[in-house]
């Protein structure tokens, strides 16, 4: 695969000791932002492989998107008028709009100006903005640099004894679940948002199953994978944001999956980098102020409170398997899942 192959193209350049992108510190700059599911993919991978001193960052403000097309885009927080918290100044060219990053790299660009985007100050380029891509090697595009001693070093997302399960589990996730929330959420008629929000929930029910089935704390038991941060990135965001904007209300993660709802806080709580990479304002005003269709006063919920709850229990062995026994779902998960 070429890294770009013309305007209509993503980026796929990959970070490693043998090709054109060599994982060097300060080398590289990566563009995100704190609402975007995705972007939050690649920014979890940055803190549990402890890569903040070596990947700086810039992050673009939750709203405006821009019109219909997405023009002109995402903007960064730019003194003294456009501050945003949390938000930042684009740290490497003062730019105003992230489209403006993507005309640097490629004056003819007629994609998507979405992120995350991965920018290579050498070379004055992109190397890649497809978060899925970037989740299998970011994690150990830098190892070859990182302290053989750093308690960072051996995470491994991907581990070989686990890989065929892992990509296994990848499909129906992003399929069902990751993209199943949008693809309810935009529906434009009744028989294609129940049709995607009956999908959904089939993912919900069979993931609860899938973590209690292995124990915990994590959705393969013992071992962070690759997995957990493709369930977090959405499962934060479910109450908060899709329960209410996407109509994904058939239930909720703390009030119908208990055995979720724990590997969730414990995530949170106890885990490195899934606290401090989850903003919930950034997250809520994203949703409810960007999409005008949905939302066309653009007013933000106060809840759920609190955000997400505190305490843990990660004994699942104690806890009883939530679902939603919607007829329709469990028919939709018996066709999907078994």
């Amino acid at each position: 695969m070429s890294i770009h192959s013309g305007p209509e193209d993503s980026w796929h350049g990959v970070v490693d000791v043998q090709g054109p992108f060599h994982p060097e510190t300060n080398r590289y700059h990566l563009y995100i932002g704190l609402f975007c599911p995705f972007a939050h993919r690649v920014n979890l991978v940055r803190h549990l492989k402890g890569l903040e001193s070596i990947l700086s960052l810039s992050i673009v403000k939750p709203y405006p998107k821009g019109d219909d097309k997405g023009w002109p885009g995402w903007q960064f927080a730019c003194p003294p008028d456009g501050l945003y918290e949390n938000a930042t100044q684009d740290h490497l060219f003062g730019s105003k709009f992230l489209h403006q990053i993507y005309f640097k790299a490629d004056p003819e660009y007629k994609g998507r100006y979405s992120v995350p985007v991965l920018w290579d100050i050498k070379t004055g380029t992109i190397v890649n903005n497809e978060s899925a891509e970037m989740l299998r090697w970011l994690p150990n595009a830098f190892d070859a640099i990182l302290p053989n001693d750093s308690p960072d070093y051996e995470l491994d997302l991907y581990p070989a004894h686990l890989r065929t399960l892992i990509d296994e589990i990848a499909v129906w996730m992003q399929r069902d679940l990751n993209l199943g929330v949008y693809k309810a959420g935009f529906a434009t008629s009744q028989e294609g948002y129940e049709h995607h929000v009956l999908t959904v929930f089939a993912a919900l029910n069979n993931l609860e199953a899938l973590i209690h089935h292995h124990g915990g704390p994590f959705i393969l038991g013992k071992e962070l994978t690759e997995v957990d941060i493709r369930a977090y990135v959405t499962i934060i965001r479910f109450d908060a944001a899709y329960v209410q904007h996407f109509k994904c209300n058939l239930g909720t993660i703390r009030g119908t999956y208990p055995v979720i709802h724990e590997w969730l806080k414990n995530l949170y709580w106890n885990v490195k980098g899934f606290r401090e990479t989850t903003d919930f304002r950034h997250i809520k005003e994203n949703y409810t102020k960007s999409h005008y269709n949905i939302n066309p006063l653009a007013i933000t919920p106060l809840g759920p409170f609190p955000d997400i709850e505190e305490g843990v229990n990660i004994d699942f062995s104690k806890l009883k398997v939530g679902a939603v026994r919607h007829p329709a779902v469990i028919q939709r998960q018996k066709e999907l899942y078994q």
